[in-house]
């Protein structure tokens, strides 16, 4: 069951999936028992409730006859459904050459971070490896294409934020 339920606090409106005893605002975090919140629509469907809540919301904007014009939510799901349109058509329609572009991906200079950010592949040498050392963070990292230079920055940031401890030349995360 799903319900439409307000704030008494901030005015808020949203929905909830079931029934538990209390309820808690996602926005000014009031909570407040099931039974006593202001309950605008109870329904076993998604899509209704949905509904409901976004008429609400562009009636308080003064947008209801804007709204009331716009097909329902499960409509637009479909249409959007049938629309998506997959990188390598947009690439294509675009008047680019997607096996080009895959190539010049492959031999990008630069290097890949295929482990994620810079930073994030730092601070995973740091999760994956026993209290390394700065040369053995730099050598997990370089196989990821991240610099020395900025291995030395990022670890003494991290150790600055309280992110990670150094002692004696071995560092760990916090």
């Amino acid at each position: 069951m799903y319900a439409v339920v307000g704030c008494s606090e901030c005015s808020n409106l949203w929905i909830i999936e079931g029934r538990s005893k209390t309820t808690q605002c996602p926005r000014c975090g009031a909570r407040r028992a099931y039974e006593k919140r202001k309950k605008f629509v109870e329904t076993d469907d998604r899509d209704h409730a949905r509904e409901v809540r976004a008429s609400m919301l562009a009636n308080r904007q003064g947008e209801g006859e804007a709204f009331a014009s716009l097909p329902s939510y499960s409509d637009l799901e479909a249409e959007v459904e049938d629309g998506v349109v997959d990188d390598a058509e947009y690439l294509e329609a675009s008047g680019l050459d997607v096996e080009e572009l895959e190539a010049a991906g492959e031999r990008d200079q630069r290097g890949s971070t295929g482990g994620g950010s810079k930073r994030e592949i730092v601070e995973q040498a740091l999760a994956d490896l026993d209290r390394p050392t700065e040369d053995e963070v730099v050598e997990y990292a370089s196989e990821y294409g991240v610099s020395r230079a900025y291995v030395t920055d990022a670890l003494e940031k991290l150790v600055r934020q309280g992110t990670v401890s150094e002692n004696r030349g071995q560092y760990r995360l916090l």
